[in-house]
């Protein structure tokens, strides 16, 4: 009776510990490798949908720059606290301007942006500062994005993650 109760008393303690390993694991992964949200706008359709939920990569930048089309979360430069989800489309040192319904970059229309809808408002042309990058939703005509912020530019400092699945409600890898 003695040996059985002390044999539960260790089964206990080794799951306490297998518990204790994961939620730290979880905590890990959590704070240094991943970013797990929910998409609280529009402002990304039909690419990323309002209410989604999305895992993003925090280790995607450490060796290779953010490109253009990736879709990334970042610290929103006007308050500086706030997460979006937006898509890089100005690089550092380009510039970008929106005119006659189209998106210009250095001067050169931008083929693929990423979107169907026609006829955006005519914006800049603004030039990205170093280290810094130009980010516009995908649904446009209703994304509050770089093209109204007072501070434009997100800096690389700030980008958190590189967007990469959305997990629920329907699963898909994020282009």
């Amino acid at each position: 009776m003695k040996q059985s109760r002390i044999d539960n008393l260790k089964n206990i303690w080794e799951m306490a510990k297998s518990v204790f390993c994961a939620l730290i694991l979880a905590y890990v992964l959590n704070t240094c490798v991943i970013v797990n949200a929910q998409v609280p706008s529009s402002s990304m359709e039909t690419t990323v949908m309002t209410g989604d939920r999305i895992i993003a990569n925090r280790l995607s930048y450490l060796i290779e720059p953010p490109k253009r089309g990736d879709i990334v979360t970042f610290i929103y430069p006007d308050d500086g606290k706030t997460a979006y989800l937006k898509r890089i489309i100005g690089l550092p040192c380009e510039t970008i301007e929106g005119r006659d319904g189209k998106i210009y970059i250095n001067g050169e229309q931008l083929e693929n942006d990423y979107t169907s809808e026609e006829g955006i408002d005519n914006f800049g042309p603004f030039l990205i500062p170093d280290e810094c990058y130009f980010m516009m939703g995908d649904n446009r005509n209703d994304s509050w994005d770089s093209r109204y912020w007072t501070n434009k530019y997100v800096s690389s400092k700030n980008i958190i993650g590189k967007a990469v699945i959305s997990y629920y409600p329907h699963p898909r890898i994020l282009k």
